[in-house]
């Protein structure tokens, strides 16, 4: 290294500050993987993070979930504690943001998050966005018709269309005008997308179309060299998220295992998820009690003999022994834009098969190369039975390739150093 390459470093050890601001970072998910990875990726190259968002949270938990370390960044939250109004935290995740950004004079803001408005005016920052989907088109009436606004989207439907989460969800958009930017290229110096799929959903609403950065596979996911054969793995259907209804677990135990079951009696389903709030807990025990009610055996813990599993908040270790074991990872989300969990289990040497729609299906398995795809419940059934039964020769970690922890944070500090 150079004399020029150490001032260089000194200069951003000392001086450049970088906040990154996420709504709730208490649970795992794709969001939190994005800006712990954003965070640690600042923090190789010399920046300084500093975390940002709603409500406290155990920062070493990360190191549990994704081999990421944040826990020794500055953290700023809300004075106060309130997660069972998680949607509507999402209108204050500026003002912890701002603080940070008055308290450490931050030169960059990395957020994932639309509600900053108030961060705008006194705008003395090179701002990052990342789009994880344009909001606009769930809650805008002119975009009717496309299949992702309220009402049409089952994203949103299955979580908010039914009373009295309507009313909460209505509530969110009415209050979240006042606080969402407009075009995010108006304000931003950088706008990141997750997918191809989102990118041109972005460009449909905004005129301009903004980067694809696919989320990394977290750095404790290693993508296996040498998968377990699948004559040696079982018939096992393995699901991977946050106990959360957008996941469609619910449609799953009622509409596709019992077909799964009555074709193939020795087949499994396991579902590992995060359980870590009280909506998150009663979505499980609903799921447990419509699979009972389908006459499923359920149980909770692998030791126990069942058709359905419902393992919640399992370890790193629990899971990749579970998919080391299975032959088929299945996803039920309509219109996922990324799909964190299907990168995993691709990088075990899992075939996915994931519904035809979303990020998912256009970037990660590419529209069929690298799994299988379906439009319905019977449609889900025959892919399912398909995988169970015999060997695709589908070389699915070679799909994964494209999107590890480097890779990630190459192209992420190369766009954020050119500007």
């Amino acid at each position: 290294m150079n004399d020029k390459d150490l001032f260089e470093v000194f200069i951003f050890l000392v001086f450049v500050y970088v906040v990154i601001s996420h709504h709730y970072w208490g649970s795992p998910g794709g969001g939190q993987l994005v800006c712990a990875t954003s965070a640690k990726s600042f923090e190789e190259n010399y920046f300084k993070p500093v975390l940002s968002g709603t409500f406290k949270f155990d920062p070493k938990k990360y190191l549990e979930w994704y081999g990421i370390d944040i826990s020794k960044y500055p953290i700023i939250t809300l004075p106060f504690q309130a997660k069972a109004f998680g949607l509507w935290s999402r209108l204050l995740v500026w003002f912890p943001a701002k603080k940070a950004i008055k308290k450490y004079k931050a030169d960059i803001v990395f957020t994932d998050e639309v509600a900053y408005k108030p961060l705008i005016k006194d705008k003395s920052f090179k701002l990052i966005e990342y789009v994880h989907f344009p909001f606009e088109v769930a809650i805008d009436p002119k975009y009717k018709g496309t299949g992702l606004a309220y009402g049409e989207d089952p994203y949103i439907m299955e979580r908010y269309g039914k009373f009295p989460l309507n009313i909460y969800w209505k509530v969110y958009v009415k209050f979240l005008r006042r606080y969402a930017r407009d075009n995010p290229f108006r304000y931003a110096n950088l706008v990141f997308v997750n997918s191809k799929w989102t990118a041109q959903v972005a460009k449909m609403v905004y005129g301009e179309e903004p980067k694809v950065l696919n989320p990394p596979l977290p750095p404790n996911v290693e993508i296996v060299q040498n998968p377990t054969p699948f004559y040696i793995r079982k018939p096992w259907i393995v699901m991977l998220g946050r106990y959360s209804q957008e996941k469609r677990y619910h449609w799953v135990v009622t509409e596709v295992a019992p077909k799964i079951f009555k074709e193939d009696p020795e087949a499994k389903l396991i579902i590992i998820g995060g359980a870590t709030t009280p909506t998150l807990q009663a979505y499980k025990e609903d799921v447990k009690k419509l699979a009972q009610k389908a006459g499923l055996k359920v149980a909770e813990t692998l030791d126990q003999e069942a058709q359905v599993y419902l393992i919640a908040n399992a370890p790193r270790k629990l899971i990749n022994q579970v998919m080391d074991e299975a032959r088929v990872f299945l996803h039920a989300t309509i219109n996922e834009h990324w799909g964190i969990a299907v990168a995993e289990a691709m990088a075990r040497g899992l075939t996915p098969v994931v519904h035809k729609s979303g990020g998912t299906w256009t970037d990660l398995l590419e529209e069929g190369r690298y799994g299988l795809g379906y439009e319905d419940s019977d449609d889900a059934v025959k892919m399912l039975l398909n995988a169970l039964h015999q060997d695709l020769k589908i070389n699915v970690t070679q799909g994964v390739r494209k999107v590890t922890y480097e890779e990630y944070k190459l192209r992420l500090i190369s766009a954020v150093k050119a500007i």
